[in-house]
């Protein structure tokens, strides 16, 4: 089965990328996900959107990441949350969450889909998570998850 992928699919592929699955696996977990959707003659055109859409986002070059590495190292970064009695919180912080919080108090931007968070956050105070910002670079941002 010839698919499109929508999102970035490990061992897979990248978005807009096309690729040859088996039947079922296509069938049953890409497409109702949301990760890929049927090849067609006429999907070249939103191969096209896919692809421009993750070139705006992504960061260009080695040099560029490795600028943004820095700034996200040296902030420190707070995330509000809803927090119950003892430091319980209501969830877990969410990789949108993490994405805005960095956002705030670094200026970058950053996709939520590049951040990788470890085990879930379900407390408060201090947690660290790795973004990654290129093919080559990962940062490791220290989190301050506090009541808010």
């Amino acid at each position: 089965m010839k698919l499109i992928l929508t999102q970035e699919v490990s061992g897979l592929g990248a978005p807009g990328d096309v690729v040859e699955v088996k039947d079922g696996y296509g069938r049953n977990y890409l497409i109702p996900r949301g990760d890929a959707i049927r090849w067609t003659r006429g999907g070249q055109k939103t191969i096209e959107s896919i692809k421009s859409a993750r070139s705006s986002r992504a960061v260009h070059d080695h040099d560029h990441a490795a600028e943004i590495k820095s700034k996200l190292e040296a902030t420190a970064v707070n995330v509000p949350v809803r927090a119950g009695e003892g430091g319980r919180l209501f969830g877990a912080v969410t990789a949108a969450e993490i994405a805005g919080a960095i956002e705030d108090a670094s200026g970058a931007q950053v996709d939520k889909r590049t951040i990788i968070v470890g085990n879930p956050i379900k407390s408060l105070g201090a947690h660290e998570v790795s973004v990654k910002l290129h093919d080559d670079v990962s940062a490791t941002v220290a989190l301050n998850v506090v009541a808010g």
